[in-house]
């Protein structure tokens, strides 16, 4: 297949989102878990995580322009917090169902069978089930003018990892813990490593 600018315009419109997305590669699947202002649940994938810096700690995720209801984003915005979780690839079916248009007033939780989970500290849920969760506080909101889409950038106020999956250097070993990885819009791969390399230096 070779395409130009103008073909790919052209192409079906879902047909097309499906080959650009997929084109993207293989990117970790992640649960964002928010409350609204009015507490009910939400539980969405993403598959946009971006790691912006260790220190602070931040990450950014892109949203969907808001030209229909987005519960996460407008959750994010209100409350200035979620949740980031990873769960096991055993959870896929589940993971990916909550990407569906549930109600605003309708837990995704309740829906998946999933189950949220809390601490006194945090007012948005985490995955009981996740293997890596996270709390994040809402810190940027950047419209990209070329497409309507957001990046959220939040910083990590809190981290727990399951299992003995951390290393010595601080190495976070996600495919000993069988973590969800996706590609595109609806498939989804669990992850190998083939090897870890020292700091690269010139030779």
């Amino acid at each position: 297949m070779r395409l130009i600018k103008s073909e790919i315009e052209q192409l079906e419109q879902r047909y097309r989102a499906t080959l650009i997305n997929s084109l993207a590669g293989f990117r970790q699947a992640v649960l964002v878990g928010t409350q609204s202002a009015s507490g009910a649940e939400n539980l969405a994938i993403f598959n946009s995580l971006i790691h912006l810096g260790a220190n602070p700690a931040l990450f950014g995720l892109i949203s969907r322009p808001d030209s229909v209801p987005r519960d996460t984003l407008k959750n994010i915005l209100e409350t200035k917090v979620y949740t980031l979780n990873f769960v096991s690839s055993k959870y896929y079916e589940k993971a990916h169902q909550t990407s569906a248009r549930y109600a605003s007033s309708v837990s995704e939780f309740d829906q998946v069978g999933l189950h949220s989970s809390r601490l006194a500290e945090y007012k948005a849920p985490f995955v009981q089930e996740a293997d890596v969760k996270m709390a994040m506080t809402f810190e940027q909101h950047i419209p990209i003018a070329l497409n309507g889409t957001v990046m959220i950038i939040g910083s990590v106020q809190f981290v727990e990892v399951n299992g003995d999956i951390v290393g010595s250097d601080g190495y976070v070993d996600l495919a000993a813990a069988d973590v969800l990885v996706s590609q595109g819009l609806d498939a989804y791969f669990v992850a190998q490593r083939i090897g870890r390399l020292p700091y690269a230096k010139p030779q």
